[in-house]
């Protein structure tokens, strides 16, 4: 290699920071992640930006919308397509760039890769086959929904896009009815409207939630309230634009009497010992474990066993 060849090459590894050029170190052999804006350019991170310019090999789901991103920091690395519809064919080809030693970026159109896209099958691949996976973490729409929604976030699920068909839909919401954890859903705006009705159907009308549409973008909007208020809202709304994420806050736990507590107990302790039926009975009812134990010890010590 020439001093001419090491020069051009250390030119393509680079990318530009306000008119700065900065090289991009050389990357260890391996497959990584990189998460890129959902939305405002300059949400990317300098480790991205330098693992984009550095790679061997640049994968994306569309090379359009990643060149865009190129252009803005001057990085000159060529991207090449990998997407749901080719993973078949372009998936083996850069998982012989990893055995020959190459280094291989994968980036989604947005946000963090293999959340809701085909990379997911990539990283599997590549750790099958026992080659490094490095996650380049950054921007990510159902994270960005959740802290901007004031929604409960100590424990979230994250359940993807809802099914297309109302029956579905509506089966796929009551598995998560009861899950005690903030719900986070991806929607198109055309569905919007009968998502959040089949929602305050199945998951209750007076439950929060908050529709979060073209996060980090110019018209940036958290809507928050009731399902039924939503609902309501969107029915009246004609032709919702851009990408939503839609939170749903956890249920409210059910007040129990004392009376059903009791007999939780009683039913429990049939077939379980004394702590593990307190357990159990704390997973049901949502009381507090040490309470329940205590008075299931009281309730067998009052009934003499």
């Amino acid at each position: 290699m020439n001093e001419q060849t090491t020069a051009e090459d250390a030119g393509r590894r680079s990318f530009r920071l306000h008119n700065m050029a900065v090289p991009a170190r050389p990357l260890e052999p391996a497959l990584y992640l990189v998460a890129t804006p959902i939305g405002n350019l300059g949400d990317i991170t300098l480790r991205a930006l330098e693992t984009l310019a550095g790679a061997d090999v640049l994968a994306c789901e569309d090379t359009r919308v990643t060149r865009v991103l190129l252009d803005r920091y001057g990085i000159q690395n060529r991207p090449f397509a990998y997407h749901e519809h080719n993973a078949d064919e372009a998936g083996p080809r850069l998982i012989q760039a990893l055995e020959a030693g190459r280094s291989v970026a994968l980036v989604s159109d947005a946000g963090t890769p293999l959340v809701s896209d085909p990379g997911y099958r990539l990283a599997r691949q590549a750790i099958a086959a026992g080659y490094r996976v490095i996650p380049i973490p950054g921007a990510s729409a159902p994270l960005a929904a959740l802290v901007g929604s004031g929604l409960p976030n100590d424990a979230f699920l994250f359940a993807g896009f809802l099914p297309a068909k109302d029956k579905a839909r509506r089966d796929r919401l009551g598995e998560l009815a009861a899950a005690p954890a903030t719900l986070i859903f991806f929607e198109s705006p055309h569905r919007i409207g009968a998502t959040l009705l089949a929602a305050a159907d199945v998951l209750g009308p007076a439950r929060t939630a908050c529709v979060c549409r073209e996060l980090t973008k110019t018209y940036e909007e958290f809507r928050r309230g009731t399902l039924a208020e939503l609902a309501a809202h969107y029915q009246q709304v004609e032709n919702v634009r851009g990408e939503i994420v839609l939170v749903v806050g956890p249920p409210q736990p059910a007040e129990t009497s004392e009376a059903d507590v009791d007999a939780v107990l009683a039913d429990l302790s049939m077939s379980m010992p004394t702590a593990k039926a307190a357990t159990e009975a704390a997973r049901l009812t949502g009381l507090p474990r040490k309470a329940l134990y205590q008075r299931l010890l009281e309730m067998k010590s009052g009934n003499g066993r």
